[in-house]
Protein backbone atom coordinates (compact mmCIF):
# COMPACT_ATOMS: atom_id res chain seq x y z
CA UNK A 1 0.00 0.00 0.00
CA UNK A 2 0.96 3.66 0.04
CA UNK A 3 3.36 5.01 1.73
CA UNK A 4 5.49 7.66 3.25
CA UNK A 5 4.62 10.96 4.12
CA UNK A 6 1.53 10.97 1.63
CA UNK A 7 -1.06 9.42 3.74
CA UNK A 8 -2.52 12.26 5.20
CA UNK A 9 -2.01 15.32 3.00
CA UNK A 10 -4.73 17.42 1.49
CA UNK A 11 -5.40 17.68 -2.16
CA UNK A 12 -3.75 20.53 -3.28
CA UNK A 13 -5.24 23.09 -5.47
CA UNK A 14 -6.05 23.17 -9.18
CA UNK A 15 -2.88 23.37 -11.27
CA UNK A 16 -5.08 26.52 -12.95
CA UNK A 17 -4.31 24.79 -16.70
CA UNK A 18 -5.94 23.22 -19.01
CA UNK A 19 -4.53 20.22 -19.94
CA UNK A 20 -6.14 18.81 -23.10
CA UNK A 21 -4.47 21.13 -26.15
CA UNK A 22 -7.41 19.57 -28.37
CA UNK A 23 -11.06 18.12 -28.06
CA UNK A 24 -11.15 14.42 -28.73
CA UNK A 25 -13.54 12.60 -29.28
CA UNK A 26 -12.71 8.58 -29.33
CA UNK A 27 -14.52 6.19 -31.34
CA UNK A 28 -14.48 2.70 -31.16
CA UNK A 29 -16.38 0.23 -33.83
CA UNK A 30 -17.04 -3.56 -33.76
CA UNK A 31 -13.61 -3.80 -32.16
CA UNK A 32 -12.41 -7.67 -31.33
CA UNK A 33 -9.29 -9.05 -29.62
CA UNK A 34 -8.03 -12.49 -29.70
CA UNK A 35 -4.58 -13.66 -28.53
CA UNK A 36 -3.00 -16.95 -28.78
CA UNK A 37 -5.68 -18.60 -30.92
CA UNK A 38 -8.78 -17.65 -28.70
CA UNK A 39 -10.73 -14.89 -28.83
CA UNK A 40 -10.84 -12.39 -26.14
CA UNK A 41 -13.99 -10.13 -27.23
CA UNK A 42 -15.90 -9.49 -30.27
CA UNK A 43 -18.22 -7.11 -31.56
CA UNK A 44 -17.41 -3.99 -28.82
CA UNK A 45 -18.67 -0.21 -29.74
CA UNK A 46 -18.39 2.52 -27.99
CA UNK A 47 -17.61 6.59 -28.41
CA UNK A 48 -16.34 9.00 -25.81
CA UNK A 49 -16.34 12.70 -25.86
CA UNK A 50 -14.71 15.33 -24.38
CA UNK A 51 -14.68 15.76 -20.43
CA UNK A 52 -16.03 11.97 -20.42
CA UNK A 53 -14.32 8.88 -18.44
CA UNK A 54 -15.18 5.29 -18.70
CA UNK A 55 -14.10 2.63 -16.55
CA UNK A 56 -13.69 -0.79 -18.00
CA UNK A 57 -14.46 -3.66 -15.66
CA UNK A 58 -14.21 -7.70 -15.66
CA UNK A 59 -13.00 -10.35 -14.80
CA UNK A 60 -9.47 -11.10 -14.87
CA UNK A 61 -8.35 -12.17 -18.54
CA UNK A 62 -11.92 -10.68 -19.60
CA UNK A 63 -9.18 -8.18 -22.29
CA UNK A 64 -9.12 -4.63 -20.27
CA UNK A 65 -5.46 -4.70 -20.51
CA UNK A 66 -5.99 -5.64 -23.87
CA UNK A 67 -8.58 -3.14 -25.15
CA UNK A 68 -6.20 -1.03 -23.56
CA UNK A 69 -3.24 -2.02 -25.57
CA UNK A 70 -5.33 -1.63 -28.44
CA UNK A 71 -6.42 2.10 -28.11
CA UNK A 72 -2.64 2.65 -27.20
CA UNK A 73 -1.63 1.39 -30.77
CA UNK A 74 0.08 -1.69 -28.76
CA UNK A 75 -1.92 -4.19 -30.49
CA UNK A 76 -3.53 -5.43 -33.66
CA UNK A 77 -7.05 -6.17 -33.38
CA UNK A 78 -8.86 -8.94 -35.27
CA UNK A 79 -11.54 -7.02 -36.54
CA UNK A 80 -12.82 -3.23 -35.95
CA UNK A 81 -11.35 0.34 -35.70
CA UNK A 82 -10.24 2.89 -33.09
CA UNK A 83 -10.42 6.41 -34.14
CA UNK A 84 -10.00 9.63 -33.07
CA UNK A 85 -11.79 13.14 -33.67
CA UNK A 86 -10.31 16.07 -33.25
CA UNK A 87 -6.71 15.07 -33.34
CA UNK A 88 -5.76 17.12 -36.82
CA UNK A 89 -2.95 15.36 -38.20
CA UNK A 90 -1.89 13.64 -35.08
CA UNK A 91 -1.95 9.76 -34.51
CA UNK A 92 -4.03 8.54 -31.38
CA UNK A 93 -0.91 7.62 -30.07
CA UNK A 94 0.66 10.76 -30.08
CA UNK A 95 -2.36 12.10 -28.18
CA UNK A 96 -2.58 9.80 -25.26
CA UNK A 97 -0.95 8.99 -22.03
CA UNK A 98 -0.63 5.80 -20.77
CA UNK A 99 0.22 4.62 -17.50
CA UNK A 100 0.03 0.32 -17.13
CA UNK A 101 -0.39 -1.86 -14.49
CA UNK A 102 2.81 -1.88 -13.87
CA UNK A 103 5.18 1.74 -13.30
CA UNK A 104 7.55 1.80 -15.60
CA UNK A 105 9.76 3.85 -13.85
CA UNK A 106 13.55 3.44 -14.10
CA UNK A 107 15.16 2.29 -10.15
CA UNK A 108 18.13 4.20 -10.41
CA UNK A 109 17.10 7.44 -11.97
CA UNK A 110 15.17 10.27 -8.84
CA UNK A 111 11.52 10.92 -8.83
CA UNK A 112 12.44 13.80 -10.62
CA UNK A 113 14.46 12.59 -13.03
CA UNK A 114 12.15 9.48 -14.23
CA UNK A 115 9.60 12.26 -14.82
CA UNK A 116 12.25 14.69 -16.64
CA UNK A 117 12.78 12.04 -19.10
CA UNK A 118 9.06 11.48 -19.58
CA UNK A 119 8.34 14.68 -20.63
CA UNK A 120 11.73 15.18 -22.89
CA UNK A 121 10.03 11.95 -24.20
CA UNK A 122 6.43 12.73 -24.58
CA UNK A 123 7.17 16.74 -25.75
CA UNK A 124 4.04 19.21 -24.71
CA UNK A 125 5.66 20.48 -21.66
CA UNK A 126 2.85 21.30 -18.92
CA UNK A 127 4.23 21.24 -15.10
CA UNK A 128 7.62 20.93 -14.26
CA UNK A 129 8.91 17.75 -12.60
CA UNK A 130 9.03 19.59 -9.17
CA UNK A 131 5.95 20.75 -9.69
CA UNK A 132 4.30 17.59 -10.65
CA UNK A 133 5.39 15.36 -7.50
CA UNK A 134 4.62 18.09 -5.44
CA UNK A 135 0.81 17.81 -6.55
CA UNK A 136 1.09 13.66 -5.88
CA UNK A 137 2.46 14.62 -2.60
CA UNK A 138 5.81 13.97 -2.99
CA UNK A 139 7.84 16.84 -2.63
CA UNK A 140 9.76 14.76 -0.14
CA UNK A 141 10.47 12.25 -2.28
CA UNK A 142 12.09 13.96 -5.64
CA UNK A 143 15.62 13.51 -4.69
CA UNK A 144 14.89 9.83 -3.94
CA UNK A 145 16.03 7.76 -6.42
CA UNK A 146 12.66 5.41 -7.52
CA UNK A 147 13.61 1.87 -6.43
CA UNK A 148 13.83 3.09 -2.69
CA UNK A 149 10.15 4.35 -2.37
CA UNK A 150 7.27 2.33 -1.14
CA UNK A 151 4.91 0.68 -3.47
CA UNK A 152 2.37 3.18 -2.87
CA UNK A 153 4.64 6.15 -3.38
CA UNK A 154 6.21 4.23 -6.96
CA UNK A 155 2.43 4.48 -8.60
CA UNK A 156 2.49 7.96 -7.47
CA UNK A 157 5.29 8.97 -9.36
CA UNK A 158 3.93 7.04 -12.50
CA UNK A 159 0.59 8.97 -12.18
CA UNK A 160 2.58 12.44 -12.11
CA UNK A 161 3.80 11.80 -15.60
CA UNK A 162 0.34 12.39 -16.58
CA UNK A 163 1.20 16.41 -15.34
CA UNK A 164 4.26 16.87 -16.93
CA UNK A 165 3.34 16.79 -20.56
CA UNK A 166 -0.21 17.96 -21.91
CA UNK A 167 -2.25 15.19 -24.02
CA UNK A 168 -5.95 14.79 -24.04
CA UNK A 169 -6.46 11.13 -23.47
CA UNK A 170 -5.53 9.49 -20.32
CA UNK A 171 -5.26 5.32 -20.69
CA UNK A 172 -5.16 4.06 -16.84
CA UNK A 173 -4.69 0.21 -15.95
CA UNK A 174 -5.63 -0.44 -12.57
CA UNK A 175 -4.67 2.94 -11.66
CA UNK A 176 -5.55 3.18 -7.97
CA UNK A 177 -2.82 -0.16 -7.48
CA UNK A 178 -1.21 0.27 -4.05
CA UNK A 179 -2.89 3.53 -3.11
CA UNK A 180 -4.19 3.87 0.27
CA UNK A 181 -7.86 6.41 0.23
CA UNK A 182 -5.91 9.39 0.29
CA UNK A 183 -4.08 9.04 -2.86
CA UNK A 184 -7.16 7.28 -4.74
CA UNK A 185 -8.75 10.84 -3.43
CA UNK A 186 -6.24 12.95 -4.81
CA UNK A 187 -6.28 10.64 -8.42
CA UNK A 188 -9.95 11.32 -8.79
CA UNK A 189 -9.26 15.14 -8.05
CA UNK A 190 -6.83 14.64 -10.83
CA UNK A 191 -9.16 13.05 -13.35
CA UNK A 192 -11.66 15.53 -12.51
CA UNK A 193 -9.83 18.53 -13.73
CA UNK A 194 -8.34 16.67 -16.48
CA UNK A 195 -11.80 16.01 -17.47
CA UNK A 196 -12.93 19.53 -17.24
CA UNK A 197 -10.35 20.93 -19.15
CA UNK A 198 -11.84 18.72 -22.24
CA UNK A 199 -9.79 15.20 -21.41
CA UNK A 200 -10.64 11.94 -22.09
CA UNK A 201 -10.26 8.85 -19.29
CA UNK A 202 -10.09 5.60 -19.65
CA UNK A 203 -9.26 2.92 -17.09
CA UNK A 204 -9.70 -0.78 -17.01
CA UNK A 205 -10.18 -1.00 -13.20
CA UNK A 206 -11.59 -3.49 -10.15
CA UNK A 207 -12.39 -0.67 -7.80
CA UNK A 208 -14.49 2.65 -7.97
CA UNK A 209 -12.53 5.88 -9.76
CA UNK A 210 -14.07 7.64 -7.36
CA UNK A 211 -15.86 9.83 -10.30
CA UNK A 212 -19.78 9.81 -9.74
CA UNK A 213 -20.44 10.84 -13.68
CA UNK A 214 -18.33 7.64 -14.82
CA UNK A 215 -19.74 5.94 -17.66
CA UNK A 216 -19.04 1.96 -17.26
CA UNK A 217 -18.05 -0.69 -19.96
CA UNK A 218 -18.08 -4.32 -19.10
CA UNK A 219 -15.84 -6.69 -20.44
CA UNK A 220 -17.30 -10.49 -19.41
CA UNK A 221 -17.65 -12.78 -21.81
CA UNK A 222 -14.98 -15.75 -21.34
CA UNK A 223 -12.84 -16.03 -24.29
CA UNK A 224 -13.51 -18.48 -26.88
CA UNK A 225 -11.45 -20.37 -29.44
CA UNK A 226 -11.22 -19.42 -32.88
CA UNK A 227 -13.50 -21.54 -35.18
CA UNK A 228 -12.13 -23.18 -37.64
CA UNK A 229 -11.43 -22.03 -41.55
Amino acid sequence: MDGGHGASYERPPPIGRSAPRTRVRLIVDNLAVRRSGRRVFAGLSFALGAGEALAVTGRNGAGKSSLLAVLAGRLRPAAGRVAAEGVGEASIPECLHVVGHRDGLKGALTAEENLAFAQALLGAPRLAPKAALERLGLAHARALPVAYLSAGQRRRVALARLLVSARPLWLLDEPTAALDAASQDLLAGLMDEHRAGGGLVVAATHQSLGLADARELRIGAAPQPEAAP
